[in-house]
């Protein structure tokens, strides 16, 4: 979501980042998105941009794939994104991006929360306080703030609600692995009969 008075210029300028995105090899360094994990996948995606379209979003750049060899897609933004519309409302896990409208902080983190889903949250501010506020109050497993998917291998990765069971990465991605036994113990009174 975008607060009301940045929309039109926030959406001029990522359309413009969309449009440089380099996609490609993963392997290149200069790649910044890869191919899709299959065509099974890169068609539910397509279909998403399809859905989005009917459901009366605006498509302002991307939603193709890419012609060639790979499972490659054009980075996709869609703008006048509506909070009953399916691509908000569901997980999508492909390169489309959807951009709401919201005039309060508060407004914001009610709509977020309005979801079955809760992988990863992003929040772009320079004032820390109101990233702070937001991040605790989003119910998401990650919250990212003035930065996206910057994982760690000691950070925990995973989602609240429908968005995954347990973590990954970090101490608690290592808990699915090991067995815990609890051993209790009642001390006996010193020289037992």
């Amino acid at each position: 979501s975008t607060q009301s008075t940045w929309y039109d210029e926030f959406c001029r300028r990522l359309k413009q980042c969309a449009l440089k995105r380099v996609v490609g090899d993963p392997f290149d360094e200069k790649t910044d998105q890869g191919p899709q994990i299959s065509e099974t996948q890169l068609k539910k995606i397509l279909n998403y941009v399809d859905i989005g379209v009917k459901e009366g979003a605006t498509l302002l750049t991307g939603g193709k794939r890419i012609d060639g060899p790979g499972y490659f897609m054009e980075p996709t933004v869609f703008i006048d994104v509506k909070d009953d519309m399916r691509i908000a409302r569901e997980e999508i896990f492909g390169p489309v991006q959807c951009v709401m409208k919201f005039d309060t902080v508060e407004e914001a983190i009610r709509r977020a929360n309005d979801s079955d889903y809760g992988l990863g949250a992003g929040i772009y501010t320079s004032n820390m306080d109101t990233a702070l506020y937001v991040a605790k109050a989003l119910e998401a497993g990650s919250v990212y703030v003035n930065s996206y998917l910057t994982v760690g291998p000691g950070t925990p990765f995973g989602g609240y609600k429908q968005s995954g069971i347990g973590r990954e990465f970090g101490k608690e991605g290592l808990d699915a692995f090991l067995e815990k036994k609890t051993i209790h113990v009642r001390a006996l009174p010193p020289n037992p009969p």
